[in-house]
């Protein structure tokens, strides 16, 4: 490209920017409170304090006014970072970037801090998406006095409008200045959009010489079909941990987590989940059993996130299990498990309470895994529905019905072919997921 080019395109980003600082997208009023899912926790629960973890959250009016929707957290010189991502091909500036820092080599001693904004992905966004990125990952740099390449950011709500990355850097001093350890419930407040709560998991083991602790929060209720992790999910531990262990003991432990949770089969453009390690622990460091149990903590963690999410899927009023064993192999068992759980057939049949077992034997066949009609045995609960490829001649549709009526509900399938199993965790599909995405944007 000649060198007059080069200058063009620079003054037409500059021009760009300089509109998207004088004439934004206005900042819109808070709409009227979400009605609580039905199937919400009953509170907040406690969490432990990670030491050389803080945290705040502000409002910059991103998008909507009278609500916190910007989070920021500072995190202790040595952290050990880790992270997995969506891999869709449309992911968003925010993402590549936590991607592209994250392979860095990081110096001995490196703090770090994550900044997340609720109301605007900055996906689909250009070259200017990635200038916002830079504009508040170099300011929050300044800010805790860090390098920017330690500074994770993700964006979370409408896609394809440019993000008022200004509103953001702007709060920054406020966000710096009122970081403390306890405020961990209010960061996941500011990350919500169309959630109806803040979503928080925890678990406590005993280390060698001393307790370790872990705290996550997630965001997530539409557009969650997890192709990594699951919309935004932030773990911390105390724990003394290399970052090349910690990542393995994340990449392991997604599949059976959150890539197997689905609310309506969209994966985001914004998918991210960060897990940070600050070494605080008076513990030693993870080793042999210790780590095991660590592992263990960790999943019941993510798999606690990762249920939240979806009962507070959109509309949703049942959370579903789709149970399956007997398959040819664990990736057959999953194929199954998620064509029953993204069926709009058997979703809608559960959201109107009817025992509609047919369409759960169309959901497998269609599944691309391997089956046979005559070795499929199908159950609601404890209820032996279809079996031998035939209804079972003890099942009575009013128990199937009766059944129905819980809030949660286990569709086990048998496909009797070998030792493959795996679960699947999903909602129901009601008109209120649709009036809720009709009306996100207004």
């Amino acid at each position: 490209m000649a060198k007059t080019d080069w200058k063009a395109e620079a003054k037409a980003m500059k021009k760009q920017l300089k509109l998207l600082r004088t004439a934004a997208i206005p900042a819109r009023p808070a709409k009227k409170p979400k009605s609580l899912s039905p199937l919400a926790p009953r509170r907040f629960p406690d969490m432990p304090r990670i030491a050389g973890v803080e945290f705040a959250a502000v409002e910059a009016g991103v998008r909507y006014q009278n609500r916190r929707d910007v989070m920021l957290v500072r995190l202790a010189p040595g952290t050990a970072m880790a992270g997995a991502f969506t891999r869709s091909s449309t992911r968003s500036a925010c993402v590549r970037d936590c991607q592209a820092k994250l392979a860095l080599k990081v110096v001995d001693g490196a703090g770090a801090a994550i900044i997340v904004n609720s109301g605007n992905s900055n996906a689909f966004t250009g070259k200017v998406g990635d200038i916002s990125v830079e504009e508040i990952t170099q300011a929050v740099a300044a800010a805790v006095n860090i390098p920017a390449s330690r500074v994770f950011s993700s964006s979370t709500g409408v896609i394809g409008e440019p993000l008022a990355h200004h509103r953001i850097t702007a709060v920054i001093p406020a966000l710096t200045s009122s970081l403390q350890e306890d405020a961990i419930a209010m960061a996941a407040m500011a990350m919500m959009t169309t959630d109806t709560f803040p979503k928080g998991a925890s678990a406590t083991i005993e280390g060698e010489g001393g307790p370790i602790h872990i705290a996550g929060i997630a965001k997530g209720s539409g557009m969650i079909a997890p192709d990594m992790a699951t919309m935004l999910v932030y773990i911390f531990t105390d724990a003394k941990i290399p970052a090349t262990t910690l990542q393995k003991l994340l990449s392991r432990n997604i599949d059976a987590t959150f890539n197997s949770i689905t609310v309506d089969s969209d994966t985001s453009t914004s998918d991210t989940l960060l897990l940070a390690a600050t070494g605080q622990t008076e513990a030693a460091p993870l080793k042999g059993a210790f780590l095991k149990a660590f592992e263990v903590a960790l999943q019941t963690v993510m798999l606690d996130l990762a249920h939240q999410v979806v009962r507070d899927g959109e509309g949703a009023t049942k959370f579903v299990e789709v149970r399956v064993t007997g398959a040819a192999s664990n990736t057959d068992a999953h194929k199954v498990a998620l064509a029953i759980a993204n069926s709009p057939l058997v979703k809608t049949a559960i959201a109107g309470q009817d025992p509609n077992w047919g369409r759960i034997v169309a959901a497998v066949g269609k599944s691309g895994a391997e089956a046979d009609r005559d070795k499929l045995t199908i159950k609601f609960g404890d209820i032996t529905v279809a079996k031998n490829g035939w209804r079972d001649p003890d099942y009575r549709e009013e128990a199937g019905a009766i059944y129905m009526l819980n809030p949660e509900l286990v569709i086990a399938v048998d496909m009797g072919l070998g030792k493959g199993a795996r679960s699947v965790w999903t909602c129901d599909l009601t008109a209120r997921y649709i009036e809720i995405n009709a009306d996100y944007r207004s």
